[in-house]
């Protein structure tokens, strides 16, 4: 029998080939910029079709997070005993320790090889500076930023363009259940790390943190489906998680360790996975993420070990050495608390207004790259000429110093790092702009950090300073290259927070330096919107616990001011890029529609006995992953649905060729025909397709029992159930398909399906306009019309 057509259903494919549908939603929350970066190329909801990954537009399509529980699953699980299934518990604690192994080495040899390169090209620029070739210093130190700034460019840019930028806003849509081609492949990972290396060392103002979040995702990616297969690094003991459940759980322990490797800190990294990262979490998983997250934290004290004994070259203080301002004096009374209570407020509108900017330049980098690579690795290279200029140039606008007599430590500074950087200072003085901007990051973040420098800066040189960092950040993020946001936005709040400790002065009981840290959280709170991880994250940095109600208090203010304003800042690039993410709430408008309401056509169903011939029609006509199974008579008295299989599933069956000469249910025949590798989740880019399997006329009028291999229970919904309740169960459980079942039993088994396209608000909206004006609204403050056209 031909495949029905006569029901409807939504489209439930994010592809390329998938029509698209017109919007005509009047009310954009500019705030949560639901116009994608790539809303030009597509007339609309091309954010459940198409997203930009990294720097490239790619088709993206969902996960199922719910194991098809069919006859063949069933009996794989049943034949199993003791020895296997302790094997597989086993197996997800030893990878768990891998993962944080691999993940904690890959830390400390980015840390390393950051500060041997970067602090190779200041030890021959400082050298030059002090022998007064000032032109040549410049042009070392402008070129060998260029070089590394182009290499990382290219090998993003031709290699893995999925590697761009942070890593984080990817990995977290993953975690909520929408995959991206090429994330996590062995390519991206290798140039993850390279990149980000190389990037971070051309002194561009970016960060290392989200790459690592990104590079342990990778990592535990590619241990859960037991290597690369594309590369021939492939380890069959390691393939025992054969779906996307297990892969999640690897992944969210895989963004805990990079975190962990990142900052050094082990809590932090469980609690960033937790209250950023993962859409379902359990206690189980809590447990593999602090373990994982543990392994870090002791092989990176026994490398740091290592290191402190002069065996790695240039690393020094630098990399993964914690800032310690710890204080056992920290005393803080009633009047410092208004103080930081402005700080709070002042990071919340600095951190909104952050979030606000970078989007906006992502958007005009968009229009850029999408000219050619040639163009992506121009502005790249633009961009790294730009700030070398600066770097360079700014330290000149500064006055010199005298050396204070008590110092703690050498005066003028002749090196890479340290206080006290004489540039172009006379001897017995420094340039204080040039040792916060002429510098590492993580050098600059210590010297802001630093106790018992109250008279280091003057107060015009921390102002540049933190205009600079603040504008540097912005432009230098959406480059073809791996580059995070902690880092910057760390650099920039401290330099403001250390600009309130000097405006205050004496009327303040607390040092600058620890203002500088207040502000670093405060900046952190406007711009992330994260509270309890960034607030253990900056205790494990600080290694000062005195100072937890004050960063407690900081966080709150400043995450409450900014939230008036707009999102998070990767929630915003989330959905700029055009990942159809699903949030944890419904909006009101939801709970004024049905299921019914939302489903389109045409649905393609299946029999439980199918013709070959059929079933090839139906996965070569379209790009659906999920087909309604239904038995009709003589196989059933009346139409009823037996439950739903999967295209993997169908290919998987065509490939084996157990067909049936006449329409008869197989039974338990069909386990023999077929194993459980035959059915697990394939690797990133090892996709079965139906164009590939070549049948003859003879098999084509052959048939197939899908009974075995159909999910008998999946989960369904009646047509008059609302649509916030529906989302709440498809996101909970973590769903692809959801069945919508008729209400009145004498109509058709199935009406439809809905899938994460269906709860798009671009969706929703385009087939009901008139619901707009019931749109969740957050209390915000709407910016004037001129930013607006800005």
């Amino acid at each position: 029998m031909p495949p029905s057509t006569q029901n409807p259903a939504p489209r439930h494919v994010m592809s390329e080939n998938a029509p698209p549908e017109q919007s005509q939603s009047q009310d954009r929350d500019h705030e949560s910029f639901t116009i994608p970066l790539l809303s030009h190329q597509q007339s609309i909801n091309s954010t459940s079709q198409l997203a930009i990954v990294g720097a490239n537009l790619c088709p993206i399509e969902s996960l199922d997070y719910e194991i098809a529980e069919n006859d063949f699953f069933k009996q794989d699980w049943r034949t199993r005993g003791k020895i296997q299934v302790f094997q597989y518990i086993f197996m997800k604690w030893l990878l768990c320790f891998l993962i944080g192994g691999i993940v904690s080495l890959v830390g400390f040899c980015n840390n390393l090889t950051v500060e041997n390169i970067a602090g190779v090209k200041f030890v021959i620029t400082s050298n030059m500076m002090l022998a007064r070739r000032y032109g040549m210093a410049f042009l070392v130190f402008s070129l060998s930023n260029l070089v590394l700034t182009l290499f990382s460019a290219i090998i993003t840019a031709f290699i893995a363009p999925a590697a761009a930028g942070s890593g984080i806003p990817e990995v977290k849509a993953y975690l909520n259940g929408v995959d991206a081609p090429g994330i996590f492949s062995l390519r991206t990972l290798i140039v993850k790390i390279v990149g980000s290396i190389s990037a971070v060392s051309s002194s561009l103002l970016v960060g290392k943190a989200g790459p690592m979040v990104h590079t342990g995702a990778c990592i535990a990616s590619l241990l859960g489906q037991g290597g690369s297969r594309r590369y021939g690094l492939t380890w069959k003991w390691l393939r025992f998680f054969k779906n996307d459940r297990d892969r999640r759980d690897l992944v969210t322990c895989g963004s805990a360790a990079g975190i962990a490797a990142a900052f050094r800190a082990p809590v932090g990294g469980v609690l960033f996975a937790l209250e950023e990262m993962a859409s379902w979490w359990r206690s189980a998983l809590l447990w593999r993420a602090f373990f994982t997250t543990a392994v870090v934290a002791i092989i990176l004290r026994a490398l740091i070990d290592v290191c402190l004994s002069g065996k790695c070259g240039l690393f020094g203080k630098g990399g993964l050495i914690m800032f310690d301002v710890y204080s056992a004096n920290v005393s803080y009374h009633i009047a410092d608390v208004p103080p930081v209570l402005v700080l709070g407020v002042v990071g919340g509108i600095l951190g909104s207004l952050y979030n606000f900017l970078l989007v906006k330049v992502l958007r005009v980098y968009n229009l850029i790259n999408e000219k050619g690579i040639a163009y992506k690795i121009l502005l790249a290279c633009t961009i790294s000429i730009f700030t070398s200029c600066l770097l360079f140039g700014l330290p000149w606008l500064a006055s010199c110093q005298p050396c204070p007599s008590d110092a703690p430590e050498a005066c003028p500074t002749i090196g890479r790092s340290g206080n006290y950087k004489k540039f172009q200072c006379a001897p017995g003085h420094y340039n204080d702009l040039a040792s916060l901007i002429f510098n590492t990051n993580d050098d600059a973040i210590r010297n802001l950090f630093s106790k018992n420098t109250d008279s280091e800066f003057q107060h015009s040189t921390m102002l540049l300073f933190f205009i600079t960092c603040f504008f540097l950040s912005i432009v230098s993020y959406g480059i073809v290259a791996p580059a995070g946001l902690f880092v910057p936005v760390i650099v920039t709040g401290a330099s403001y927070g250390r600009f309130v400790g000097m405006l205050l002065g004496s009327h303040t009981n607390l040092n600058q330096g620890l203002y500088a840290v207040l502000g670093a959280a405060s900046f952190l709170g406007g711009s992330m919107r994260m509270t309890v991880s960034l607030c253990v994250i900056i205790l494990e940095l600080t290694n000062n616990l005195l100072l937890l109600p004050l960063i407690m208090m900081v966080l709150l203010v400043s995450k409450t001011v900014a939230d008036a304003f707009n999102g998070n800042i990767y929630d915003l690039i989330m959905k700029a890029k055009g990942f159809p993410y699903l949030e944890g709430h419904a909006e009101p408008y939801m709970r004024q529609l049905t299921v019914g309401d939302v489903v389109s056509g045409p649905l393609q169903l299946c029999h439980g006995i199918e013709k070959v011939g059929n079933i090839v029609h139906i996965l070569k006509t379209t790009r659906h992953h999920g087909f309604p199974v239904i038995d009709e008579p003589p196989h059933s008295e009346y139409p009823i649905l037996y439950g739903l299989i999967l295209r993997a599933h169908l290919i998987a069956m065509l490939k084996k060729r157990a067909f049936l000469c006449t329409p008869v249910r197989i039974g338990v025949d069909a386990f023999r025909h077929f194993s459980a590798d035959d059915f697990a989740k394939k690797g990133l880019g090892n996709v079965d397709k139906i164009e590939d399997i070549e049948l003859t006329d003879e098999e084509m009028e052959m048939f197939l029992d899908l009974h075995p291999f159909t999910d008998a229970s999946p989960y369904t919904v009646v047509e008059t159930m609302s649509l916030a309740k529906a989302l709440i169960l498809f996101r909970q459980v973590g769903l692809r398909h959801l069945l919508v079942m008729p209400k009145i039993s004498n109509r058709a088994p199935v009406v439809g399906i809905l899938t994460r396209h269906d709860f798009m608000p671009e969706h929703i909206l385009g087939l009901h306009p008139l619901l707009t004006r019931s749109r969740w609204k957050r209390l915000r403050f709407q910016l004037p019309r001129l930013l607006k056209i800005f």
